[in-house]
């Protein structure tokens, strides 16, 4: 005669919590899009060096781990709200070739244009429909790196929060204020009426950088345009100034970083003298 054993119950709290940890993560592999990201108000750091940074500016609302990275980033996790997740579900939220199984929702900071002209800056960066998330990032470490009070994307601009921009920024993204705003003539009205000069770069400008050292030394703030084609010429006329950039060599034009790199240096060396 055989004997049946008697069958386990199911774990309802366990069952529970894998239903609410998978909910969390389909929930976050949603902020990989745009529309996403701005209508929760929030956007995924993938990695430690971005998470670190999220961390210390206290925008960190959640994190997604793999057992090993778990292991290997107890400390950076020491505070935080910590999900396990499989190495599937974190291949599932990055955005990586090799994911770090290491990703957290973050809040998108609340930054204000108002308050930032309210405090009296001396240099400010402001891309107009720049298309490629690399370039935006590349313009928010040269913006943080050459002490600027903030970046400002105008117009059709790329989301700074998605993957690429965030990790080209190398964390100055939440170092320095970004700003989005999509009027850019109401943006430029403003930095006029806070006393900034509008400073633009064209081939064809008024003032050559080489002779440009009294002007660049005060407030100022510097517009870039589009990757392919530059500014506009109904913008560009918006400038205070126009700015060429010598070029010795047989290149016709430069990339927007390289560009906004000379540029932005150029004005804090001359506000550095005084």
């Amino acid at each position: 005669m055989s004997t049946r054993l008697p069958v386990k119950p199911p774990d309802i709290s366990l069952t529970a919590a894998l239903t609410e940890r998978s909910a969390r993560v389909v929930a976050a592999a949603k902020l990989q899009r745009h529309t996403g990201r701005r209508r929760a108000g929030r956007f995924l750091a993938e990695g430690p060096n971005l998470v670190e940074a999220a961390a210390r500016r206290g925008l960190v609302e959640e994190v997604f781990a793999t057992e090993s990275a778990a292991a290997r980033h107890a400390g950076l996790l020491a505070g935080l709200t910590v999900h396990p997740v499989t190495e599937r579900a974190a291949k599932a939220l990055s955005e990586t070739v090799t994911p770090a199984g290491l990703v957290a929702v973050c809040r998108v900071p609340d930054t204000d244009l108002g308050e930032v002209l309210s405090a009296g800056p001396a240099l400010l960066a402001v891309a107009v429909d720049l298309s490629e998330p690399g370039n935006a990032g590349t313009l928010i470490r040269l913006a943080d790196a050459m002490g600027a009070a903030a970046m400002i994307f105008s117009g059709h601009s790329v989301d700074p929060y998605n993957g690429k921009c965030l990790r080209s920024s190398a964390g100055s993204i939440f170092s320095v204020p970004v700003i989005v705003e999509t009027d850019t003539a109401a943006v430029l009205t403003a930095l006029r009426a806070a006393g900034l000069k509008l400073l633009a770069t064209t081939l064809d400008g008024d003032v050559s950088m080489d002779d440009a050292d009294a002007l660049l030394g005060e407030p100022a703030a510097w517009i870039f345009g589009p990757e392919a084609q530059g500014l506009s010429p109904v913008l560009a006329a918006l400038a205070d100034h126009r700015v060429t950039i010598p070029m010795a060599g047989g290149a016709e034009s430069l990339n927007v970083a390289a560009a906004a790199a000379i540029c932005l240096y150029q004005s804090a060396r001359a506000q550095r003298r005084g």
